[in-house]
């Protein structure tokens, strides 16, 4: 079967990049979707539009490279296309419960068409056609909890609780998206897979002896814990399945991982804590780190002390030493992000932050809910300032406006002094 991919240029703030480029389970976008569709696409082709596809009668798959979906999907899409044999493209029930509750929020792409909604993935038996019907795939949610909460939290704003697929599929046009994507969409539905798995007499059964035969706990044994080649984990570390970890690592004493994806030559130091996570190949994580339901992509670091809840962190970038991400509104009222020229409700009660590419930010700043620093920034704390309230541009970056000099005169004051930009973007922001 061929697949064409359909090119979307639009670029995902603060990244300023395409979607493709950015990484979802320690992957470029595009890498996941070429490995997810190898078993079933032997040629593909590149377009700008649906329309720009050959007339001819070959088998086909064609989607937007925007897209998140994973194996599960793709193997129930084409067979029931195939079954089918009609040219079909992708729908969900209006009330699917993890299309509606994580899908629809912040983009136009999944849109409602009838009494069903239809995405951007199609399939043609016989080449294009102009008739296409919408096949109704079910992404098998399942309502889960991350953590308990005190009912103040949940207040005029919901449960605190993801609709996790068994069959993933998303349209990332929003930073949150990637959110959504490494970690409701992504590590939780492999622990939900997991789980669903292990619920057979036979995988439990084997399951037990692999964890009896190693004398670990159930989740720590090598049937939930995947461990690459040359890694070296401390025996005093911690380390709960489905967890991936890669080659080349090194897992320090007293590090506690549960459910993550860790991909190579990662250094991971003593006492930092990762939970639901997905750290990508190079990146550093000296003691005491803290993340929760975070995405750092490649080469970046976070300090010391740091505590990230909920937050996406691009590439080559540093978080400073004690520098908190915060995930809930202490204010009872809507989270909102800035997207495509305006604020828009995020669609979740809680929610981190989001940094850039190649971005610096310094130690013992505390970011609000749902901002955003973009690419190339560098942020520190000025004149007794620590607080990111509003999202951050390159612009208002400390660098931007100052010589060599004055910046090493703010960075490195000859008397007491010190410390955050006073922050100058717009407040609607």
């Amino acid at each position: 079967m061929r697949k064409v991919i359909i090119r979307d240029r639009r670029k995902i703030a603060p990244f300023n990049e395409p979607a493709r480029d950015l990484r979802i389970m320690n992957k470029p976008l595009w890498l996941f979707q070429r490995d997810v569709l190898a078993p079933f696409c032997s040629h593909e082709l590149v377009v700008d539009t649906l329309e720009e596809i050959p007339q001819d009668h070959d088998e086909t798959l064609a989607y937007r490279d925007n897209l998140y979906f994973d194996a599960p999907f793709v193997e129930a899409f084409v067979s029931k296309a195939r079954s089918l044999g009609k040219a079909c493209r992708v729908a969900f029930a209006l009330d699917d419960k993890a299309i509606v509750a994580h899908a629809l929020p912040l983009q136009g792409d999944i849109r409602r068409e009838g009494n069903v909604f239809v995405g951007n993935m199609f399939y043609f038996p016989r080449g294009p056609e102009p008739l296409v019907r919408p096949l109704v795939i079910d992404t098998q949610a399942r309502e889960i909890g991350y953590y308990h909460i005190p009912t103040y939290m949940a207040y005029n704003q919901g449960d605190l609780t993801f609709q996790v697929p068994l069959r993933a599929f998303l349209s990332i046009e929003n930073w949150v998206h990637l959110f959504v994507a490494n970690s409701p969409f992504g590590i939780f539905a492999d622990g939900a897979r997991f789980e669903h798995g292990a619920t057979r007499p036979s995988n439990l059964l084997s399951l037990f002896f692999r964890a009896l035969l190693e004398r670990k706990q159930f989740l720590s044994s090598s049937a939930a814990v995947r461990v690459g080649r040359h890694t070296y984990i401390d025996p005093n570390a911690v380390i709960e399945g489905p967890t991936y970890i890669g080659d080349h690592c090194t897992i320090g004493n007293g590090v506690v991982i549960t459910n993550c994806v860790i991909g190579n030559n990662v250094n991971i130091m003593e006492g930092s804590q990762l939970m639901l996570s997905v750290v990508s190949d190079g990146c550093y994580l000296p003691f005491r780190a803290a993340l929760f339901m975070t995405t750092l992509m490649e080469n970046s670091m976070v300090a010391q002390n740091a505590c990230l809840q909920m937050c996406v962190v691009g590439r080559d970038s540093f978080i400073g030493a004690g520098t908190t991400f915060t995930d809930f509104n202490l204010i009872p009222r809507q989270i909102k992000v800035f997207h495509r020229g305006r604020l828009e409700p995020v669609g979740l009660p809680v929610i981190g932050g989001c940094v850039g590419h190649h971005c610096r930010v310094g130690a013992g700043l505390v970011v609000y809910p749902g901002r955003s620093i973009e690419s190339d920034s560098i942020v520190f704390a000025q004149d007794g300032r620590n607080v990111i309230s509003h999202n951050f541009r390159y612009e208002d970056s400390q660098h931007f406006h100052l010589s060599g000099a004055e910046l090493h005169e703010r960075q490195y004051p000859r008397e007491e002094g010190g410390g955050i930009d006073e922050q100058r973007a717009d407040p609607d922001r």
